[in-house]
């Protein structure tokens, strides 16, 4: 049997895809437990859940590869699980006034990166053209998950670490700052392609 015999006949339910389905379901709990910002308690069950489903998004791709079980679901729901961990909770964390002032407009960029990305990788799949996750992208998506991190904590993280409310919008930032730049990259490969159609 080869591999790309075994990989036809993978079923849905392999680790790395039941890792994505995980971070999936930690969506509404991470949102259920940011509706009481003022609950220590419930910020950092909700951290505890998040940093779960943060470190899932490494090891799903990570097993995939060394056990050969890369599928096309699982390449379709893992970007769809990251975002959707990432939006719903910057949108939590903006609604229960975590993020607040000029840090809204961090988020903003991250969001509005998120959607044109994936507009653009939709357009450019049905072209049958592959845009690779370059490192920087990486680095753009750990930095966001770490922020959120510490904003999800929020106050009650500032009695464990004084200032973890101004690291997590420092971070925030940062990673706002690197989402442009990736966001730039991948419009700059993908205008290529919709030029040359037109043309």
């Amino acid at each position: 049997m080869t591999t790309a015999t075994a990989r036809k006949r993978l079923g849905p339910f392999t680790i790395p895809n039941i890792l994505t389905y995980g971070r999936v379901v930690a969506v509404p709990i991470v949102v259920a437990c940011m509706f009481w910002p003022d609950e220590p308690v419930m910020r950092w069950i909700a951290f505890g859940v998040f940093a779960l489903a943060a470190i899932t998004d490494f090891f799903d791709g990570y097993l995939a590869r060394i056990w050969e079980q890369q599928s096309s679901l699982g390449r379709m729901l893992d970007p769809i699980a990251d975002k959707l961990l990432v939006a719903a909770s910057l949108m939590m964390l903006v609604a229960n006034h975590t993020i607040v002032g000029w840090s809204i407009w961090a988020a903003i960029v991250i969001l509005s990166r998120e959607i044109l990305v994936s507009g653009l990788r939709e357009f450019l799949a049905e072209l049958q053209v592959s845009v690779p996750v370059s490192t920087i992208a990486k680095w753009k998506t750990t930095l966001q998950l770490v922020a959120i991190g510490f904003l999800i904590v929020g106050d009650a993280g500032e009695r464990v670490l004084p200032g973890n409310v101004m690291i997590g919008m420092t971070l925030l930032w940062v990673a706002a700052l690197l989402t442009l730049y990736t966001g730039y990259d991948y419009f700059k490969a993908g205008i290529r392609h919709v030029v040359d159609l037109d043309e």
